[in-house]
């Protein structure tokens, strides 16, 4: 479980796949070169972080992970939370919090938590990640616009009044080259889809630039020269008071590196037809992202785009990842001094086109069209991460949809009582229906439908309260009760114990498996007594009438696995 996919398919490796790896690997290091510089700029961090980032965490992603083709380096996700983190508690914090967080992520893999990803709502994740592409498209206004704004403030309201002020300032120099970067990156793949629009837009910006002499800022002129070298690694300097304040935003960073991660592994998987180790790959993001800060990286995660067009490329084994972090290494040691040249507006406008890939606005709109309680976690998820924080938004977004989910269910369970007119709703042919069979005055038959869980408890105690005349036998009919809880159970035992205060006799019917061995666990089934638990309900029925001194109408039969359970 807890081995590198790497070392599973050295024997594949041919040199004919070789050979086709390490040109995926060439031409994803250069797709990555752009968006690693521009990423984490936006992050507020220097631009050679994303570069760092990038080769050791990528490295170290396709080494150790469970994905053939997963390609590790900075995304567009963590953008929103790395800002507020760096902004707060400086570099220091930000190191400090994606150590914790790539500690987080090796015990989610350990822990075996891979699989649990894909619990997390849809409405939540298309929630957070449209308002992260939001905020990533907020945040470039200014470069894309040539704002002269000293310090573009951090929350979303503030930045976009501080643009509203400062719209006499735009440079129509700045306008031009962003306008001119979008429409090579949005129209290049028209022409070629081999070369990406993003390395062409930068060369071609790159050269504007410089040759017209526009007034433009540049990545020189905002940040100084980008080293041509990895750095030695360092070690954060820790105290307790700033850990325990990262401890959230160090969740929510593993978080959504598992979720973007996983899911990028899982598109993979589709396109080569290979499964992926999920556990493995966890521990493997949580290594990386202990060792890429010690560096001075950013955190990593895997990256859906790249991963795509690492398959696309020909790459099917780990040595793709591997060389496309080296391509990035060779191009930071011999061409960093070249790339402090890019324009500003140039990364804005990568940057713009990242946001709206990473939008999903088509699947949003359709998502507007689901159940009202998927469109409120929708709609919460998205105005929290735009207008609050991120960390908030998947906090109350989880919780909302948990929330909504148990008043789903209490909805769907259903606690009648059937006695009656022998009326309930099953189908006529249902040959286990109550209106066949003769109930004994005195006796009362109540069915559940649905998991008997803590969101239906309260509605199970209002239905034993609907029937003003004291009975002497209460059936309850648990045949379509597939779960049970602590509540549940204890329930059980609150309406046993009032069955006994009135001298009522409780009797279950058609209990299955899971809430059998719940109730034997918490010791209710011996209180109950094994005489007055049945497998269906016309041996609990004969039973009532031998407690009332009526005659039987067939043999009776206690609950045991042999029993033949009603349908």
């Amino acid at each position: 479980m807890f081995k590198p996919k790497f070392f599973t398919v050295l024997s594949e490796i041919t040199p004919q796949q070789l050979s086709k790896d390490v040109v995926a690997g060439i031409l994803v290091g250069i797709v990555a070169l752009p968006l690693a510089i521009a990423f984490a700029i936006a992050s507020g961090v220097s631009p050679e972080k994303g570069l760092i980032t990038a080769v050791i965490g990528g490295f170290l992603v396709s080494f150790l992970g469970g994905s053939r083709v997963q390609i590790g380096g900075p995304t567009g996700a963590f953008i929103v939370i790395l800002y507020g983190i760096v902004e707060q508690y400086g570099i220091n914090g930000l190191m400090i919090a994606t150590i914790m967080a790539g500690v987080i992520l090796m015990l989610m893999g350990f822990a075996q938590f891979g699989s649990l990803i894909k619990f997390i709502p849809y409405p939540v994740v298309v929630g957070f990640t449209s308002g992260i592409a939001v905020i990533i498209f907020s945040s470039q206004i200014s470069d894309f616009l040539g704002l002269s704004i000293e310090k573009v403030p951090a929350d979303f309201i503030e930045k976009w009044i501080a643009y509203a002020t400062h719209l006499t300032s735009i440079n129509p120099q700045s306008l031009m080259v962003g306008t001119f970067s979008l429409l090579i990156i949005v129209f290049w793949p028209k022409i070629s889809r081999k070369i990406p629009g993003s390395i062409v837009a930068i060369i071609a910006s790159t050269l504007l630039v410089h040759l017209s002499g526009l007034d433009v800022a540049t990545i020189e002129s905002r940040f100084g020269d980008i080293p041509s070298a990895l750095p030695a690694p360092s070690v954060p300097v820790f105290d307790f008071a700033t850990v325990k304040e990262l401890i959230m935003p160090a969740t929510t960073i593993a978080l959504l590196g598992a979720i973007e991660a996983l899911l990028s592994a899982v598109v993979a998987d589709g396109m080569i037809g290979s499964r992926h180790k999920s556990n493995m790959e966890l521990v493997a993001q949580g290594a990386a992202n202990i060792i890429t800060p010690l560096f001075g990286g950013i955190p990593v995660t895997g990256a859906i785009a790249r991963t795509a067009t690492n398959v696309k490329n020909g790459g099917r084994t780990p040595v793709a990842g591997m060389v496309h972090a080296l391509t990035l290494l060779c191009i930071m040691l011999l061409f960093g001094g070249w790339a402090k040249l890019i324009p500003m507006p140039t990364l804005a406008a990568i940057l713009i086109v990242v946001a709206w890939n990473m939008s999903e606005h088509h699947v949003f709109r359709q998502l507007l069209k689901s159940p009202r309680s998927d469109v409120i976690v929708l709609l919460t998820t998205f105005g929290l991460t735009v207008v609050f924080d991120l960390t908030i938004a998947i906090e109350i977004g989880m919780l909302l949809a948990v929330l909504l989910f148990m008043q789903h269910m209490a909805g769907i369970a259903n606690i009648g009582m059937v006695t009656g007119e022998l009326k309930d709703r099953e189908e006529e042919d249902d040959p286990n229906t109550i209106r066949t069979r003769a109930i004994p005055e005195g006796v009362e038959v109540f069915e559940i439908s649905g998991a008997m869980f803590f969101g239906a408890a309260s509605k199970f105690k209002d239905a034993m309260h609907i029937v003003e005349n004291k009975p002497a036998i209460r059936i309850i009919r648990m045949r379509k009760v597939l779960s049970i809880d602590a509540t549940g159970l204890n329930m059980l035992r609150e309406l046993l114990v009032d069955c006994r205060k009135t001298g009522i006799t409780l009797i279950l019917s058609g209990v299955h498996a899971q809430p059998l061995f719940a109730m034997q666990q918490y010791g209710i089934y011996d209180e109950i007594g094994e005489e007055n638990v049945f497998g269906n309900i016309d041996d609990a029925l004969d039973r009532s009438r031998e407690i009332l001194g009526l005659p039987k109408t067939g043999r009776m039969q206690n609950f045991t696995p042999s029993v033949e359970r009603e349908k």
